[in-house]
């Protein structure tokens, strides 16, 4: 590793969004820091490559992922920088063509998910809960990707999907009732299952701490042990680049939350539903996530 005195290069990757272009373009810059970015065109297909080969330096992953690879143990540690967060209500659909389905009625009904450890799903499941009454256990999940964690297993009432079949197809085809899929539905004929999401996104975050959040930053732990100075510049860095992003006003419920106390009740939340939904063997508290150096960041 290079001297306190040198530039040090970072192997990142990093997806491409507004509160990072800055960043990325290089209008924000560091006398201590250089990111090599890796080209990606969809982050989440290289989260496996993040838990499973420890392939880059400096990450965004998403948030259920980090739980279950704190779990494991590998070796990345936290930074409190929330790359991407979103509503999660808008993100699950139904197909009137073939019935009508209110939020109440998913029990017993088969809803699809690209993978049962996916954040999104453990967010629409953990919030459906406790709005909706739904069961987690008593729905019948078919997923369509193994977990990014190799050493993971899904619960034995989760269904993988017959071979070569498709979410948004099987939905459209009846074969199942429901399904999460994202923030862009991929046919007009898919509608959201709650009537007015944003409207529901925007309750739900002002009551429950904010936007809940997907993705935050992780850095190799061997760094941020040996380097909180270079933790410290990444951290100023970032929010250099979310203030030069013009695209949205960064008001009360911005997603991109700098700091543990900002995070604390998403993270508080996403805790407890990947524990409930069997996806980390315990609870953590939010500050086990983080060492003193990140606790130090304003």
């Amino acid at each position: 590793m290079p001297s306190k005195n040198e530039k040090l290069k970072l192997g990142t990757m990093l997806g491409n969004y507004p509160n990072v272009a800055a960043l990325k373009s290089g209008q924000v810059k560091s006398d201590l820091v250089e990111f090599d970015f890796a080209d990606v065109p969809v982050a989440n297909k290289f989260f496996k490559s993040v838990v499973r080969e420890q392939k880059f330096d400096l990450s965004e992953l998403a948030i259920a992922t980090f739980l279950q690879a704190k779990s494991y143990g590998k070796p990345y540690t936290l930074l409190p920088i929330t790359i991407l967060g979103r509503g999660q209500l808008h993100t699950i659909g139904y197909n009137p063509e073939c019935g009508q389905i209110k939020p109440t009625d998913l029990n017993g009904r088969r809803v699809g998910v690209r993978a049962y450890t996916q954040t999104t799903g453990v967010w629409v499941r953990g919030i459906f809960g406790d709005q909706y009454g739904m069961d987690f256990q008593k729905v019948k999940w078919v997923t369509f990707e193994d977990p990014h964690l190799a050493e993971y297993r899904d619960p034995p009432f989760i269904q993988r999907a017959p071979a070569g079949k498709e979410l948004a197809k099987m939905l459209l085809d009846g074969e199942i009732d429901a399904a999460i899929l994202g923030d862009k539905f991929p046919d007009l004929r898919l509608k959201p299952l709650i009537p007015d999401p944003e409207a529901a996104n925007r309750a739900w975050a002002e009551s429950h701490g904010g936007i809940p959040i997907n993705h935050m930053l992780v850095i190799r732990d061997s760094i941020a042990k040996s380097r909180p100075d270079i933790v410290k510049e990444i951290f100023r860095l970032f929010r250099e680049a979310r203030k030069a992003d013009k695209s949205s006003d960064g008001g009360g419920l911005d997603p991109y939350r700098f700091g543990i106390e900002p995070n604390r009740r998403s993270l508080e939340l996403i805790i407890d539903y990947a524990f409930r939904q069997k996806l980390i063997p315990r609870k953590f508290t939010v500050d086990e996530l983080f060492d003193d150096t990140m606790r130090a960041l304003a």
